[in-house]
C-alpha cells in the first residue's frame, strides 16, 4: 500500500512570532495591529504566555497581499504590459 503525498501543497504548522516576521517582513507591533484591525490571520493560543499562527493562514494572507500588489500595479499603467 503506498501513501502518496501531495508536495506541492505546504504542510500546515504552527508558526511562532519570530517566523511570522520573517515571512511577513513586519514586526511584532504591526503584526498586532493588523490583527487588533481584523486585517491579519488571529493568533492562536498555545499556553498562558504563548501564541502562535496558523501556517497556512499566514502563507495565504502574503499570497493574497501579493496579488493584490500585482493587481494594482496593472491596474495603475491602464492594463498595458
Amino acid at each position: 500500500m503506498s501513501i502518496s503525498t501531495n508536495e506541492s501543497s505546504p504542510s500546515r504548522r504552527i508558526l511562532r512570532l519570530p517566523d511570522v516576521e520573517f515571512r511577513t517582513g513586519f514586526k511584532r507591533a504591526h503584526i498586532y495591529n493588523l490583527m487588533n484591525q481584523a486585517r491579519f490571520p488571529r493568533s492562536i493560543q498555545l499556553g498562558p504566555r504563548a501564541v502562535g499562527w496558523d501556517s497556512l493562514a499566514v502563507e495565504r494572507w502574503v499570497e493574497d497581499r501579493i496579488a493584490g500588489a500585482s493587481s494594482c500595479s496593472v491596474q495603475a499603467i491602464g492594463g498595458v504590459l
